[in-house]
């Protein structure tokens, strides 16, 4: 990954990211340094000079490591049985029989947190592509796009 610059953002852009986040909003805390991160795949945004954010397809969602550092919040989670993990982990999309539980107000298009069914340890985040009951009940096909993952370039990011 090649950085190309590295800015501060300013007080409007930084409101409209946070507006974007929706309930992720609170990850840019008011005090914060804000910066962003331009390479040659993705953009970041940093908080505090960690990768907090991501930029995909120029909409913002959080990264693992923001949604680790700050556990309080509050995230649609989706559980997936053990046999599921090494896919996740390999950047796979999520799959319907791999689910055991899941959030029942997921909605398709929400970001979600995936997690598996010992641990409860975030090992990805996705986009539902269906509803919570859907993903559990559903014995076939795809529930949620993958969208950044445990030892992905992302999670991997050193600065």
């Amino acid at each position: 990954m090649i950085i190309k610059k590295r800015n501060y953002l300013k007080k409007k852009k930084i409101k409209e990211i946070k507006k974007e986040l929706g309930q992720y909003g609170s990850l840019i805390d008011n005090k914060a340094n804000v910066e962003i991160l331009e390479t040659d795949e993705y953009d970041y945004i940093l908080v505090n000079g960690e990768p907090y954010i991501i930029m995909i397809d120029n909409k913002p969602y959080p990264t693992l490591k923001s949604i680790l550092a700050n556990d309080d919040l509050e995230n649609k989670t989706v559980v997936v049985d053990m046999g599921a993990v090494r896919f996740v982990t390999n950047g796979a999309d999520i799959m319907s029989p791999g689910i055991v539980e899941a959030d029942d107000d997921i909605v398709p298009g929400d970001l979600v947190v995936i997690v598996d069914v010992n641990n409860k340890k975030p090992l990805a985040i996705g986009e539902s592509l269906i509803t919570g009951p859907e993903m559990v009940e559903a014995s076939k096909g795809k529930a949620i796009k993958s969208l950044h993952y445990v030892g992905d370039e992302i999670w991997n990011l050193e600065i």
